[in-house]
């Protein structure tokens, strides 16, 4: 069964009292001539469809708010912050209102705070496994490839031919884990900065995916605390994950500027572009990763006529800005 809205259900209420009261006045022998007379029916008619009128607009006026709600409370997304409905007028509907933008920011910032701590407990996670893989696996497979070495030095053909076959597959897996670990824990970033730390992130990329990867760095960025590069870093990492697993580009030009004082990411791709399509979870994730530091993330399909469109070549392409609004300085 349909529902039908309060807007509705109040207007129908008040056309039926009205137009019962219209009723009797026309066949009310008392209020009206008998019979009717055709001009008292025409101004009986006419003032019922003039109040109609008047009563559907001021109900829609005084129910507008309620409308703003509705479609807020069903668009509205935390990832999105600063959400908010004007507060005008007052009586209960201004309260309601007041208490809806009260609840969205206090909803945001328990996601702000619950977002921290499942992304601090997942970096806490990553050095963990890296950790381990590094001292653990990375350990072994160096002794299982120095012992492949000397059996190979020892060897006679064609045994010595197979060994050496076996020490480079060792040693191409041995490259993976090393790849892995710098992926899950970028040790560069903390020894050598942010800059050196994308810049190999860029080079891996390059390396490992075919992805032709463009990089303009400014040499005059600011300094930044530790979580704001890694939250640079990490939304860096996914960007170009996307353009080469998802987005089938060939081009990406990676950049980092200080603009205004604010440092700004910005990764654009030839690929096929994010259209309609429903986030992810990279997605989300990068934007909850904004958040923690009050950065913006905007994601979008540039127009093909913009100058970084133009630099990359045709296709739909997909750009990720990521604009940090205030210098952290580092302790």
């Amino acid at each position: 069964m349909t529902s039908v809205s309060l807007y509705w259900r109040i207007f129908g209420l008040n056309a039926v009292v009205l137009g019962s009261a219209t009723a009797l006045l026309l066949w009310a022998p008392v209020t009206v001539s008998v019979p009717v007379l055709l001009t008292e029916a025409i101004i009986l008619v006419g003032g019922l469809g003039v109040m109609l009128v008047a009563n559907a607009a001021l109900l829609r006026i005084g129910l507008a708010p309620l409308d703003r709600v509705t479609r807020l409370m069903s668009t509205v997304d935390l990832l999105r912050p600063g959400q908010r409905l004007p507060e005008r007028g007052g009586g209960e509907v201004a309260e309601l209102v007041s208490s809806f933008n009260a609840m969205l920011e206090r909803l945001e910032g328990e996601r702000v705070a619950s977002s921290a701590r499942a992304i601090l407990a997942q970096e806490g996670e990553r050095r963990r496994i890296a950790q381990e893989l590094h001292d653990e696996v990375g350990q072994s497979m160096t002794a299982v490839l120095l012992a492949l070495k000397r059996a190979a030095d020892e060897a006679s053909e064609p045994l010595r031919g197979e060994l050496q076959q076996a020490q480079e597959i060792t040693r191409e897996s041995l490259d993976e884990v090393r790849r892995l670990v710098r992926r899950l824990r970028p040790g560069v970033l903390d020894d050598l900065g942010l800059v050196s730390a994308v810049t190999s992130l860029a080079t891996e990329f390059a390396t490992h995916t075919g992805l032709r990867v463009r990089r303009r760095f400014d040499s005059d960025l600011p300094a930044l605390d530790h979580e704001t590069e890694l939250v640079i870093y990490r939304v860096a990492q996914e960007s170009l994950t996307n353009a080469a697993r998802h987005a089938e580009a060939r081009n990406v030009e990676l950049s980092l500027r200080a603009v205004d004082g604010r440092v700004v990411l910005e990764v654009t791709d030839d690929g096929r572009g994010i259209g309609a399509a429903q986030e992810g979870a990279g997605l989300r994730g990068m934007r909850e990763r904004a958040l923690l530091i009050g950065a913006v993330l905007d994601i979008s399909s540039p127009a093909g006529n913009s100058p970084a469109r133009t630099a990359l070549g045709p296709g739909t392409g997909t750009r990720v800005r990521l604009t940090v609004p205030t210098v952290r300085k580092q302790s």
